[in-house]
């Protein structure tokens, strides 16, 4: 490895540039602005090129996600000077196209800027060309990426709902669309613009017994219970904070403080191994124990333990037909919240929970709600947390509601079954 590139900024996760970097001897590139200048590596501009053989690498700047983001070009030299893929970083994704609200001021200017990247830097390298962007399906970075891990530009040209906009539609478009920032998107900011400390090794987190694991939380130890959303709603050691181990990289920087140690709570250690990975991407380095023996350790000990009542969905369609009187709270995204929800719920964004906390109506049942429940149990883990005592988790959420036919209600105020 002789050269890393690197496309913009990241705000989600540590890059890992400068310890590949340190480990590699290569040398770090990417692009600059008069807003965000790197503390460490290379600068590129427009046109620079770079030769591996038969190959050739070509910067393209394509402001928009951020002022110094770049997209990079690839020629097979030994058929053509011709482009054949490109590498899109945020700006261009599958079935979507970066977001453009890190600059709320200059909105109007960078959503330009990005569409101007598009069509005027992008898509003339033509339509054979293929497309590798920086995410897929599930990123923060996009809301409509497809699932698809490939695309040309030409399909993308063709049928990518944000590229069939006019340049004012598309200003406008991006203008109103909503994206979530998580806190921890600071903190990641500024590692990634200094250059993040490199690891000289990973953490290993020590198996801690009842005793030992109950004084650390004593001490401030923050407990995070990465169990399903099943198995943490059976029995949870209290004051948990409960993510599914698949949802850590999604919503751990929304809740987890970096001051404070973290312990885990883990079905074993293949996951403990995974839940730590996840954490370091988001920059949590103190990850100090794990409950050895997991759960069953803290409820064989004698020490008390708390849980969360379950719902399913055909409870919940009953409680609709019979004015049932209770709270339920969708945890979902407004994107999601508005293209269909159940009559009469409350919406909170699953990140915004205790922001908005004195919000939840309290004198009344709650049920926690999302897309498949595991979103739903973080959020009745942190009502919990804040002494609330009367919730409730709807297993399945959403998902099991289209399997029954429940009514939902579209922004529009149309109804259909789900």
């Amino acid at each position: 490895i002789t050269h890393i590139f690197e496309t913009h900024r990241n705000e989600d996760y540590v890059i890992g540039s400068t310890d590949l970097a340190r480990r590699s001897g290569a040398k770090i590139y990417h692009g600059k602005s008069d807003v965000m200048r790197f503390e460490y590596g290379n600068f590129v501009t427009d046109n620079d090129t770079f030769e591996f053989g038969g190959l050739k690498l070509k910067v393209i700047t394509t402001p928009g996600h951020t002022f110094e983001s770049i997209s990079i070009s690839l020629s097979d030299t030994g058929f053509s000077e011709k482009p054949i893929a490109v590498f899109t970083g945020d700006t261009l994704f599958v079935g979507d196209v970066g977001r453009a609200d890190f600059y709320p001021d200059q909105a109007e200017k960078v959503a330009g800027l990005l569409y101007d990247s598009i069509f005027n830097k992008l898509m003339p390298l033509g339509d054979h060309v293929i497309l590798y962007p920086a995410h897929g399906a599930g990123s923060v970075c996009g809301s409509g990426l497809a699932s698809r891990e490939f695309s040309s530009l030409g399909y993308e040209r063709k049928y990518s709902p944000r590229l069939q906009l006019s340049r004012d539609e598309f200003i406008e478009y991006k203008i109103n669309e909503h994206h979530y920032q998580p806190p921890y998107f600071k903190q990641m900011e500024c590692a990634n613009q200094k250059g993040a400390d490199p690891l000289l090794e990973i953490p290993k987190p020590i198996p801690m017994t009842v005793d030992e694991f109950a004084e650390a939380i004593g001490n401030g130890m923050q407990v995070l219970d990465v169990r399903s959303a099943e198995a943490t709603a059976g029995a949870f050691v209290p004051a948990s904070l409960a993510i599914p181990l698949n949802m850590i990289s999604a919503f751990a920087g929304w809740y987890l403080s970096y001051e404070k140690d973290i312990g885990l709570v883990a079905e074993d250690d293949t996951d403990v191994d995974h839940a730590v990975q996840f954490l370091l991407r988001l920059g949590y380095t103190r990850v100090v124990g794990y409950l050895q023996k997991g759960l069953v350790a803290w409820e064989v000990s004698g020490r008390d333990y708390d849980s969360i009542r379950t719902v399913y969905a055909g409870v919940i369609k009953e409680r609709m037909n019979n004015h049932v009187n209770y709270t339920l709270l969708d945890v979902r995204s407004i994107d999601e919240y508005q293209a269909g929800h159940l009559p009469n719920s409350t919406h909170i964004y699953v990140g915004e929970i205790l922001k908005m906390i004195d919000e939840i109506p309290k004198e009344k049942p709650i049920t926690t709600f999302c897309g498949s429940g595991q979103r739903a149990i973080i959020a009745a883990s942190l009502l919990r947390q804040k002494g609330i005592e009367n919730v409730e988790v709807c297993l399945g959420s959403m998902a099991a509601c289209k399997k029954i036919g429940c009514q939902t209600v579209t922004e529009d105020g149309s109804k259909k079954a789900a």
